[in-house]
């Protein structure tokens, strides 16, 4: 019998990002965020550290570590993983507590297909992120 994988999957498990000071990006996801951690492991053979972190049992996020990893272009707009995007219920109450955190953010917008409040802000490594309004 023939599946088409999109009838089988049954949601997003995990995004992967790797970062360039795992202290200052583990503090941003999980004290500024307040994403949970899950696990946290430091491979030596690699000099590098996972971490696991639930985001409020919707996904998860794998943070990490590698030495000398290359920088890769936000600006202008290039190829692959364009941002990342986290679900709120209000955009503008959650911009205005990262802005409270020291966080920048763009100006709130409202999605023109959608109708929908959205956001975008940068982690430590100028990572694109978004709140974007759900439901």
């Amino acid at each position: 019998m023939w599946y088409y994988l999109s009838m089988i999957f049954s949601g997003i498990h995990h995004t992967a990002l790797i970062c360039s000071d795992y202290g200052r990006s583990r503090a941003f996801y999980v004290d500024t965020l307040g994403l949970t951690v899950l696990a946290e492991t430091f491979r030596a053979e690699r000099n590098s550290w996972k971490l696991d972190l639930d985001v409020n049992g919707a996904g998860r996020i794998e943070l990490f570590s590698f030495p000398d990893a290359p920088e890769r272009l936000s600006y202008p707009e290039a190829r692959g993983l364009r941002h990342l995007a986290f679900a709120v219920s209000d955009v503008e109450g959650a911009a205005a507590e990262l802005r409270r955190k020291g966080i920048e953010t763009e100006p709130v917008r409202t999605d023109g297909q959608t109708g929908k409040k959205f956001v975008f802000f940068a982690d430590p490594d100028g990572l694109p992120l978004e709140l974007y309004e759900y439901p």
